[in-house]
């Protein structure tokens, strides 16, 4: 491999600051984090703080503290700035607004009037994944009844979406396809509200920092296809994407910022080395044998995407319960 020229890879650190990292988005940070050191590859921090109302330039900072505790590095972005700033997204909605009107020219957006209780009406479908996909309601708006809508509320805008099944292979999971109309549904890019959306922030920004892997949770694996449809649209090639399993409470439920699961102010508080949450986040991966404390770099010569689970894992529930 090319590690100092155009092949070399670029992965990303993306959390957004609406809380305290957990352990579960640890364990993809860690993975993103080895994927690519171990090509001799690069990292990109990129705060996804679009929502105002949940996110935080404090919060933010804090994530930087995180990571720094754990041992992680980045060759730019977050604080330190950078070529390809800025690196927080609420600092990137120009080169958002300019990408939705490009969109707009080509007649593939429409503004859509929809309430959160008509988008989820019992006769809407649902995906495998059950995620809710739109009916379409208000594609077909004339320009009368866009205007009479406009006057009663701020539309969303959203993207028409093909008939067209989507395929790639996922770094991890292997084969993946989706037909785009049928089991995703027109797109919201800009909420109704003016907050523009995650899907076409995240593509746009990774286009723009160069990102040549994304490794996230299995969550968004169902995402990927529209976001591959949206680089065709900017005529950009998608990075390569390899999803990672979830990590999971014993009851079952994915661990939240929400609920403060595991979180890193909390563990710290405890008493918690970066070393040793690092190890025992390691040992969930199938990295480590048993758990013990370690830096990201100690584990560069043991890394290996197939000692890593496909299935979701389970918390051990002493896993994290004393600090050494």
């Amino acid at each position: 491999m090319d590690i100092e020229g155009k092949n070399r890879i670029t992965g990303r650190f993306a959390p957004s600051p609406s809380g305290r990292m957990h352990v579960g988005n640890l364990l993809s940070a860690l993975l993103a984090w080895l994927s690519a050191r171990a090509a001799g590859g690069r990292m990109v921090l990129r705060m996804e703080d679009l929502d105002p109302d949940r996110t935080s330039r404090a919060l933010a900072d804090q994530l930087e503290d995180d990571l720094r505790f754990l041992g992680f590095d980045w060759d730019e972005g977050g604080s330190a700035g950078g070529p390809n700033g800025p690196y927080y997204q609420s600092g990137r909605t120009g080169l958002y607004a300019e990408a939705l009107a490009q969109l707009e020219k080509k007649g593939l957006l429409y503004p859509c009037f929809c309430t959160r209780a008509q988008l989820h009406a019992a006769e809407a479908p649902h995906n495998s994944d059950g995620e809710t996909i739109y009916s379409g309601r208000c594609r077909g708006l004339t320009t009368e009844q866009i205007e009479a809508q406009a006057r009663l509320r701020a539309p969303a805008v959203r993207l028409r979406l093909p008939d067209e099944t989507v395929r790639f292979v996922d770094g991890h999971y292997g084969p993946v396809e989706q037909n785009l109309a049928r089991e995703c549904g027109d797109i919201i890019l800009r909420r109704s509200d003016g907050v523009f959306a995650y899907q076409l922030a995240v593509v746009l920004d990774d286009i723009a920092m160069g990102v040549t892997q994304v490794v996230r949770g299995r969550d968004l694996l169902s995402s990927t296809p529209r976001q591959m449809y949206l680089y065709r649209l900017f005529g950009a090639r998608p990075p390569q994407y390899i999803h990672v399993p979830l990590l999971l409470a014993r009851d079952g439920r994915r661990l939240s910022k929400r609920e403060h699961d595991l979180d890193l102010g909390a563990l710290r508080a405890r008493g918690f080395s970066g070393e040793e949450i690092v190890g025992r986040v390691a040992y969930l991966a199938g990295l480590l044998p048993h758990p013990r404390p370690a830096r990201p770099r100690d584990l560069l010569p043991l890394f290996s995407w197939e000692k890593v689970p496909k299935e979701n894992l389970v918390l051990p529930e002493d896993l994290f319960r004393d600090a050494q």
